[in-house]
């Protein structure tokens, strides 16, 4: 598989490595997210140990562990009776050469003995600092790698030199994997989202319908139960879970909607909704111009594009899709495609508002997000660092060009932001995936900057990256 993206990470652990002193490094992120293939890649051409985890008996780990230092050293396996004896077998081969060392599913270990974080503290405060070696952690449990590796409680809280919450990628990283023009771009990003191994199992050389169909909707294929898998594999009960995030997928956002359509009552909704959240599998949002704690109009939305792809169009066509997948994607999912694909668009214009004020084009703005009051909503408004300057811009993934129609009720919709001084200045933009009606552009002043898909798509492409 060809190793995509992942530059800014490889240069960070290539810094930590290249430092005079020993490195602790802590890398973490959702399964799937390609921390592996990261680490895997950043050792390639360095003399290193991988040691993989798994869900098996503390005694054969700790076992695997020996045998990988032995056999990298061409050394006899010792006997080892306690992970304390392990890591000083470890120490002691690192003092006669510098090396990386990978523990990677770390979470695993912790899970058969919680007081490894304690050996470790051990070994990494009485060996590894006298070597130039580096330890790193990986693990797919963001929240075991939080508390017991990161957080204040851990005993190796304090001792790592540098960590990388490791994330999807965004829609301008995806494009370099995405073989589609623009719109179809848009439209598999939709489905995929950024997760490296899911874009990397579509054939760009088929088409979309293709692809779902072999990738998505045929029983034998990897993503036909990739979600209920990974739900599985961080809950023991995941049947409530999987119910929430199939009403949030089809559109149940605020928690009352959600315990209206689960039939779960507000009091156990709110921990089921925080451990989704820990597991960052949803997103709690607020307007962006409110007060993330303290604002009483949330919504919550499922936070990875394949995800909400699934339970929308999947989880609840189990039965028919074994009988008819094609059925299922001709006449379910290809008609309302449009809509799913509508909210990605918007992310994926608030990457472009992010784009831009990068590179200069347009000015700062200390936070970009969606507003909502009653019944008005804005998909992007963007908020200056000293309240004295705001964006507002909708984005339009519709088949016709848009006109003065939009123009005029961003306007109005303007004035209902309650938001920074009363002489702010106003920036407004428009993002429309079938272009704009002839002359709007010319029609509308400075402060009103257009977007069409082919501006988006040359925006992201990998030549403008040399743009000052």
């Amino acid at each position: 598989m060809t190793f995509y993206n992942r530059v800014e990470e490889l240069n960070a652990l290539a810094s930590a490595f290249e430092s005079p002193n020993a490195d602790f490094v802590v890398v973490y992120g959702r399964r799937r997210v390609g921390k592996t293939e990261l680490v895997k890649e950043f050792c390639n051409e360095r003399p290193h140990i991988y040691f993989l985890a798994a869900q098996e008996a503390e005694n054969r780990q700790r076992e695997k562990f020996v045998e990988q230092i032995a056999n990298y050293f061409d050394d006899r396996v010792p006997r080892i009776d306690g992970w304390d004896d392990a890591f000083g077998y470890l120490a002691e081969k690192l003092h006669t050469e510098d090396l990386v060392v990978v523990i990677d599913e770390f979470p695993y270990l912790i899970s058969e003995n919680d007081s490894i974080p304690s050996y470790l503290q051990g070994f990494f405060d009485e060996h590894l600092q006298e070597t130039d070696s580096m330890l790193i952690l990986c693990g797919s449990s963001v929240s075991t790698m939080e508390s017991e590796v990161l957080g204040h409680e851990s005993p190796l809280y304090g001792r790592r030199t540098a960590q990388l919450d490791v994330q999807p990628f965004s829609f301008k990283q995806a494009r370099e994997v995405i073989g589609y023009d623009a719109v179809d771009a848009v439209r598999s990003y939709a489905i995929t989202g950024g997760t490296p191994m899911y874009l990397t199992l579509f054939d760009y050389r088929q088409s979309l319908r293709e692809n779902v169909q072999s990738q998505v909707l045929s029983p034998t294929a990897v993503l036909y139960n990739e979600p209920e898998f990974l739900l599985r594999t961080e809950l023991r009960s995941p049947a409530r879970y999987m119910s929430i995030l199939e009403a949030i997928a089809l559109g149940h956002t605020t928690p009352n909607e959600i315990s209206g359509a689960t039939g779960i009552n507000s009091g156990p909704l709110s921990k089921y909704l925080q451990t989704l959240r820990r597991l960052r599998l949803i997103e709690r949002e607020v307007p962006v111009t409110a007060s993330g704690k303290k604002s009483k109009r949330s919504r919550y939305g499922v936070a990875d594009e394949f995800l909400r792809f699934w339970f929308r169009y999947v989880e609840p066509n189990r039965s028919s899709i074994e009988e008819a997948p094609a059925i299922v994607y001709d006449g379910t999912i290809a008609p309302d495609l449009p809509t799913h694909v509508a909210t990605t668009f918007e992310s994926v214009c608030q990457e472009v508002v992010w784009e831009a004020i990068r590179r200069g084009e347009f000015e700062p703005y200390s936070e970009v997000g969606r507003w909502w009051y009653k019944e008005d909503e804005i998909d992007i408004v963007g908020l200056a660092p000293n309240k004295d300057r705001i964006l507002l811009a909708e984005c339009k993934w519709t088949s016709e060009p848009v006109g003065d129609a939009l123009v005029e009720s961003l306007r109005a919709k303007a004035e209902n932001v309650r938001w920074g001084q009363s002489d702010r200045e106003e920036r407004f933009a428009l993002f429309s995936k079938s272009g704009f009606v002839e002359n709007l552009e010319e029609d509308l002043p400075e402060t009103w900057s257009l977007f069409t898909l082919e501006d988006i798509d040359t925006m992201f492409s990998p030549e403008q990256d040399s743009h000052p």
